[in-house]
């Protein structure tokens, strides 16, 4: 991962990261070799520097933490959620682009 502002989560520190977290969390589940995912790793990394201090950026590797793709649903990847107050508020699947992901944010920085 390029980006210090990006947190590498899993099922021991995701409720202290995420679940606990002050303000809005983005968390990416990926994976090693989902070509998808190290396609827009760049772009997470962008938006974690971007926002910092407004939005907690984090990643799961949805092969090392198969507990935490189980709990909230993940059936493809990458898988973008956004969390706040400890809830889902938005699902993006896919790959989106960075105006796209930036008007999703939006709402919940706001």
């Amino acid at each position: 991962m390029a980006s210090q502002h990006v947190l590498t989560i899993s099922s021991a520190n995701f409720d202290q990261e995420v679940a606990k977290a002050t303000g809005p969390v983005l968390v990416d589940f990926w994976a090693e070799w989902c070509g998808p995912c190290k396609m827009i790793s760049p772009l997470i990394d962008e938006i974690a520097e971007e926002k910092a201090g407004k939005l907690k950026v984090g990643k799961v590797n949805v092969d090392d933490n198969q507990d935490l793709a189980m709990k909230f649903g993940i059936r493809a990847i990458p898988t973008l959620l956004v969390f706040k107050g400890g809830q889902v508020k938005e699902t993006i699947v896919g790959a989106p682009g960075k105006k796209d992901l930036e008007k999703k944010l939006a709402a919940h920085l706001a």
